[in-house]
């Protein structure tokens, strides 16, 4: 008899959320391997396969059975295993009941703690077959579904409703009930091409069986390459480059499991419109890949994919035409219709958009922002009229028909109206670049005007929305506070500018008129943005004792931030380094503990090895004045290494805890002074060896 065998489950459906599609298949695999994980049941390789009607694992060589194990039960201590007449005590009659034996079956377990009454019991382990039921029904249960649905009479609740369920082992059904249904091994194939029952011989020989009898391709990696590569064969016979988004490329195959390319044709005088409004219209309402030359400009060509070999393609293709075209007249519609109103003219509507309840309207917003986004600009030494002028027409567009449609093009819409309203070249793009960086690792705002708007926007949402009190907790975060905090950090960082965060943050903060704690929301957001700046730092491969030692200084401008951190890093490489560090930490220790008070100024010292060390850090004070004037932090650090023999030599020969208290305290005067020199870049003490 075989140890191991292939196990292959397979829930047909409705069609599934194609959006979904792909999560809900990844966490079932990733469920189903836990709880074989969880019973101890061995395999060599698993398999997720998923279309529009079905979600299938593959375990590869699962074991038979669960492993036999000798499982050891401790009881009470012996000497309370007795009654006082030498029977045996309930708490022992107890511990033997519940370990289905009689007390003289009851072993003597000594450890260095005492001695224990103890049974060890032989469990031969479960047949896999009678485990996998439950590790299913567990795995279905457990998928991360919004909202269950229950359909005809029965109890059962799932995503869409379910018609059949594949259990095989090996050769074998394991024949139980899954949400309703009885378990065999027959499948379904293409709701066309093969709406017949297919029987399944066994788990390896699934995904043949779909594809040869059943016209379905159930791997979704292998059906998302075949419709990369088709898309663009498609384009090619038209001259033309696919535009393929990996989303709308997932969701496309979650569509499709039998997929054919389509090409399709608008009017070229389409092509007027911006290129963006096109592309949202065939992406996001039809699931067409835009078709582009190799300049990048867009071509009046689409491709589709239907999820069916016709014998008539010519149809669906026109069906496709006919159903685009007036998708793209309408958005011709609002192009021509939004450009008869300036944005500036839309300012005042802003009023009728809440923002937040405490927070008033978009247009109080965005009169905020204005205020802020100068600060940022004089600070900055920038165009402070174009700064507040891009502040002020930031969010018109969102009073646009356009944007009412496709909420999308916020930003992007923007853009384009505004230069057709001849607003400066920098105040449009400024416009878009406000959303900028739009994800991790996405590009920050280009243009100087576009980093004041994005700084802004996202500095008044942040301290706005704290002021509301609605600090994001866990994964909860509609406002979307992390990622601008995060933004308003690379903003800074990766443009070079010199910007305090506090001083801005406590800026927007005198912005609010409702009720509120301003130091305290002040406090709750500075901490907020660090927070994030150290998830930054540790991103770009700073450790965390490195982010320690700067953030002790707490140092208001993220770009100074960076400088410093970079010259720690830097230092710690140094072989002065980890003794420097060292000779920080206990000096640090020892000015903390001391009860007596240094020096007001360093006077008599005494041994040649103090005076060589003052002699050095008053020098080495003098020499890094200029580098710290620079920010050269790596240059100061540098300078500072070179006092290690003279900190070494003083800790080696000098007793700085004299009883002589007034050399006591200029020693510690010394220490002090050496101290605060290494503190001007960060605090070393707190890096680890």
């Amino acid at each position: 008899m075989a140890s191991s065998k292939h196990l292959l489950f397979e829930l047909g459906s409705e069609e599934l959320p194609p959006k979904t599609l792909l999560k809900l298949s990844n966490a079932l695999l990733n469920n189903i391997i836990q709880g074989l994980t969880a019973a101890e049941l061995s395999f060599t390789g698993s398999k997720a396969y998923a279309t529009p009607r079905r979600l299938a694992v593959l375990i590869e060589n699962l074991s038979t059975a669960q492993p036999d194990k000798t499982v050891e039960k401790r009881g009470p201590a012996v000497q309370a295993a007795f009654a006082a007449d030498g029977t045996p005590s309930k708490a022992a009659e107890s511990f033997a009941a519940s370990c289905g034996t009689t007390f003289d079956k009851l072993e003597h377990l000594k450890t260095d703690k005492g001695e224990w009454l103890a049974f060890t019991q032989a469990v031969k382990g479960q047949a896999t077959e009678n485990l996998i039921p439950d590790i299913i029904r567990q795995s279905i249960a457990g998928l991360p579904i919004a909202k269950r649905m229950r359909w005809g009479s029965c109890t059962t609740e799932f995503v869409r409703p379910v018609h059949w369920a594949v259990l095989l082992y090996g050769n074998d059904v394991i024949k139980t009930e899954i949400l309703g249904l009885e378990t065999g091994s027959a499948t379904r194939g293409h709701r066309f091409h093969a709406p017949h029952k297919l029987t399944i011989a066994s788990p390896e020989q699934y995904q043949d069986t779909l594809y040869q009898e059943g016209k379905v391709i159930a791997d979704f990696e292998q059906r998302k390459a075949i419709i990369r590569d088709a898309a663009q064969k498609a384009a090619s016979m038209v001259s033309g480059i696919a535009h393929i988004e990996e989303d709308l490329l997932e969701e496309i195959t979650a569509l499709n499991e039998w997929p054919v390319p389509i090409t399709g044709n608008f009017d070229p005088r389409l092509l007027e419109l911006p290129a963006e409004v096109l592309i949202t219209t065939m992406q996001i309402n039809q699931k067409y890949f835009p078709v582009k030359n190799a300049n990048g400009g867009l071509l009046p060509h689409f491709i589709t994919f239907s999820n069916i070999e016709s014998r008539n393609p010519a149809s669906i293709q026109h069906g496709n035409e006919r159903v685009v075209t007036p998708r793209l007249s309408d958005a011709e519609f609002f192009w021509n219709q939004d450009r008869k109103k300036s944005l500036a003219e839309r300012v005042a509507s802003l009023s009728s958009i809440v923002f937040q309840e405490k927070l008033g309207t978009i247009a109080e917003k965005t009169y905020r922002v204005v205020k802020l986004a100068e600060v940022i600009a004089t600070s900055i030494n920038a165009n402070a009229d174009l700064a507040k002028r891009a502040a002020l027409l930031a969010k018109t567009d969102l009073m646009t028909e356009m944007v009412g449609e496709f909420g999308s093009l916020q930003g992007i819409m923007g853009r384009y109206y505004a230069t057709a309203d001849n607003e400066p070249a920098e105040v449009a793009l400024a416009i878009e670049e406000q959303y900028f960086p739009k994800q991790s690792g996405s590009p920050t705002p280009t243009s100087t005007t576009g980093q004041i708007l994005a700084l802004a926007e996202k500095i008044d949402t942040l301290t706005g929305i704290f002021s509301a009190g609605l600090i994001p907790t866990g994964d909860k975060d509609p406002y979307a506070l992390r990622r601008a905090a995060l933004g308003s950090l690379r903003i800074i960082i990766e443009n070079k500018l010199d910007l305090n965060i506090l001083d801005l943050i406590d800026f927007s903060l005198t912005l609010f008129t409702h009720e509120f704690d301003r130091n305290v929301t002040h406090k709750l957001v500075s901490d907020f943005v660090f927070e994030r700046l150290k998830g930054y730092c540790l991103d770009q491969g700073y450790t965390a004792d490195e982010f320690d030692a700067v953030i002790s200084l707490t140092p208001a401008e993220p770009l100074d931030f960076m400088q410093r951190l970079q010259a720690v890093k830097a230092f710690r490489q140094l072989p002065e380094a980890e003794s420097l560090a060292a000779a920080n930490k206990r000096i640090r220790n020892i000015l903390k503990k001391s009860d007596t008070e240094p020096a007001a100024s360093i006077g008599a010292l005494v041994e040649e090895e103090e005076k060589q060390l003052l002699q050095a850090a008053m020098q080495a004070a003098d020499d890094i004045k200029p580098l710290l004037a620079q920010r050269d932090y790596q240059a100061t650090l540098n300078r500072l290494a070179q006092l290690r023999n003279d900190v070494d030599a003083f800790f080696d020969s000098v007793m700085v805890m004299t009883d002589d208290l007034d050399l006591r305290a200029n020693r510690l005067a010394l220490l002090s002074l050496l101290f605060e020199q290494f503190l001007t870049c960060a605090d070393i003490s707190k890096l680890q060896s």
